[in-house]
């Protein structure tokens, strides 16, 4: 019985949260580089998998997961989820991510950016996001230099743009927030897409890393076959710059996993990013 009653609070509580989310959208008015109006995000039909799926952006915003207990360094993570650039996984990579950086004491947003096929949108997006979370460190009880991104597939190809693509403005500035700096100080990736399109798989032209590119953190599986080289191409870039890199890649595990149980690379890459980001934010 007790066990049961566990559960039950468990699942009261979950709701709870999953309830009580604030919503903050990106754009006060005119959202860049949009022509459709701003509307509810729009959920696809598909639900292999358990998975709830936008399939339409137009008015992009995130949403602010808390964590219970305190704050750990005060550093926060953007969670970006995959979809191929067409959808967005908002729970399997997103807020399930969200909650399991909150157990840790980490505070979590989970960015709802431009789809379908809206890669400038979403650049303007991630960038306008990390500012406005910046400014807000205060209201967040967050450190403004400890906020990293984290990115699932297509969401890891858009982290990767977005650390490496801070010194170009995507979108005229709208506020005060706008000054700030959009560079993230620490990025994951865990099975990132579309990074190897540049000549015979090698790094994806607009994706230049340099020495100011914050420390990296990859995960990915060797029979992710459509995707492994994003993760090799980048680690490569990465050491050949000097950035202090931590990648991972074992065999099994596939693609698009996250969290979810039943899979080795959903088990392991939690264990290992725990523990860089225990090292990069002590």
């Amino acid at each position: 019985m007790k066990k049961v009653i566990i559960l039950i609070t468990l699942v009261f509580t979950q709701i709870s949260i999953a309830q009580s989310n604030e919503s903050v959208h990106l754009w006060p008015n005119n959202v860049p580089n949009e022509i459709e109006p701003k509307q509810e995000h729009e959920i696809s039909d598909n639900k292999k998998n358990k998975v709830i799926r936008y399939s339409k952006v137009t008015n992009p915003d995130f949403l602010v997961f808390e964590p219970i207990k305190s704050i750990r360094s005060r550093a926060a993570i953007i969670v970006c989820p995959g979809g191929a650039y067409n959808v967005l996984s908002t729970n399997l990579e997103g807020s399930e991510v969200a909650q399991w950086f909150n157990s840790l004491g980490y505070m979590a947003f989970v960015l709802n950016y431009r789809v379908p096929q809206k890669q400038l949108g979403a650049l303007n997006d991630i960038q306008r996001a990390i500012r406005i979370i910046r400014n807000d460190a205060e209201k967040y009880n967050i450190d403004p230099d400890k906020i990293g991104v984290i990115g699932f597939s297509a969401g890891g190809s858009l982290v990767a743009r977005a650390s490496t693509q801070f010194t170009i403005e995507s979108y005229d500035k709208t506020d005060e927030a706008d000054k700030l700096s959009c560079r993230p100080d620490f990025s994951m990736l865990v099975y990132p897409a579309y990074l190897d399109h540049g000549e015979n798989n090698t790094l994806t032209p607009e994706i230049t890393v340099t020495k100011d590119t914050p420390p990296f953190f990859i995960f990915g599986s060797a029979t992710d076959v459509k995707y492994r080289h994003s993760c090799t191409v980048m680690a490569a870039a990465l050491y050949e710059n000097n950035v202090p890199v931590d990648v991972h890649i074992i065999q099994e595990g596939g693609h698009g996993f996250g969290l979810r149980p039943g899979n080795k690379a959903a088990k392991m890459w939690p264990l290992l990013a725990e523990d860089w980001l225990e090292k990069i934010l002590e």
